[in-house]
């Protein structure tokens, strides 16, 4: 019953607070064009999410980047949890790379597409290429970063699978850096397949920096093994409670 209680008030909470803070971006969406602002009100609405779900969040690795900096992120992915909890803790200005299916969606896709998140195609392989490109630019001018779940979706089994070199290209050709990003406990407060957030806590590792500006396109293959070894190291070492 306690559990029963508790998902009572969590879930209006959630849902109720985040349709607040969408018309919110939506609004001030119409007053500037930058999108910083709206990514203001997403960092203070993905606090919000994990504060009403009782995530407590254990940041590693904070000063390894500039707050003033730009970076490709590079995080494993298990759960719908898992933006969130690096939105909320990374004080960046950050964008996303995000299904083109989500443009479509009431208050979302406003959002998504006046605050300069990027959709993705599926199933079309120069459309990709225009894309990553299109990322590139977008960080270059904006002096944004960008965060990218290499493995392609969320893991199933909680295992890392492989990676996709869309990271390291956008990196390359925007000549930045790559940040491997080790996310440990989003699983078990968000499981796959469930929409019950469960209070629990999640740690967040973030590794040093891989520099991008003197590598070459063909070594893409070589830099997402690269930055793909770093993430495992990070989520081999010891768990830190919270």
């Amino acid at each position: 019953m306690s559990f029963l209680r508790a998902y009572a008030v969590t879930a209006p909470l959630i849902i109720f607070g985040t349709i607040a803070f969408g018309l919110v971006n939506v609004v001030v969406s119409l007053f500037e064009t930058s999108g910083r602002r709206q990514i203001a009100v997403a960092r203070v609405w993905a606090r919000f999410l994990l504060w009403g779900s009782g995530v407590r969040v254990k940041v590693e690795g904070l000063e390894k980047i500039s707050t003033q900096g730009s970076y490709v992120f590079v995080s494993n992915h298990l759960s719908y949890m898992d933006t969130p909890v690096v939105l909320a803790n990374i004080p960046v200005q950050f964008r996303f790379l995000a299904k083109s299916g989500l443009f479509k969606i009431p208050l979302l896709g406003t959002h998504l597409a006046r605050a300069g998140h990027i959709p993705v195609p599926r199933d079309d392989a120069r459309a990709a290429v225009k894309t990553m490109n299109m990322a590139a630019q977008v960080m270059r001018e904006r002096g944004a970063s960008l965060l990218i779940f290499p493995e392609g979706g969320r893991s199933q089994t909680g295992e890392l699978a492989a990676f996709k070199e869309g990271a390291a290209y956008i990196a390359i050709r925007a000549g930045l850096p790559l940040v491997p990003i080790a996310l440990t406990g989003t699983r078990e407060v968000l499981p796959f397949g469930s929409a019950h957030v469960r209070s629990g806590p999640v740690t967040m590792r973030i590794g040093e920096p891989i520099p991008t500006d003197q590598v070459q396109l063909r070594d893409r293959g070589r830099i997402t093994a690269e930055v793909r070894d770093r993430i495992v190291s990070l989520l081999d070492e010891t768990p830190i409670h919270v």
